[in-house]
């Protein structure tokens, strides 16, 4: 007799597990089909908590890509860490951007405000 495998609850470990078996983009999975896997029901406050937990689990150091095309996956290569890296900087340009457009200061003086150097002067230069 085989045991049917019973709903867990979305914790780190859980997700953690389940995107270590999702390496490279090819494997990738939306966030309401990685909150089904895990917790067997769908729920935007699940959908909500995932999120949270991916953000941990990216500052704790694992290489935890998503894509709007993608879905969640770990980073099968260094290119797909990458990809992931600069499609989150470029969330947080777009982030800061209407930020400073809100606030009716120009971009570069909110990074000045912000004690942050502009991406323009930071990006290594293209060969």
């Amino acid at each position: 007799m085989q045991l049917a495998l019973l709903p867990r609850e979305l914790t780190p470990d859980a997700v953690l597990a389940e995107l270590q078996r999702r390496r490279g983009a090819v494997n990738g999975v939306t966030a309401r089909d990685l909150v089904f896997v895990i917790t067997g029901r769908v729920s935007s406050a699940d959908e909500r908590k995932l999120r949270d937990i991916i953000v941990k689990l990216r500052t704790d150091g694992h290489p935890i890509c998503a894509h709007p095309a993608l879905g969640y996956h770990f980073a099968a290569t260094a290119s797909e860490l990458n990809d992931a890296c600069v499609f989150l900087v470029q969330r947080a340009h777009t982030s800061l951007r209407q930020a400073a457009a809100m606030r009716h200061v120009a971009l570069p003086d909110l990074y000045g405000q912000l004690g942050l150097i502009p991406p323009s002067t930071t990006e290594e230069p293209s060969e």
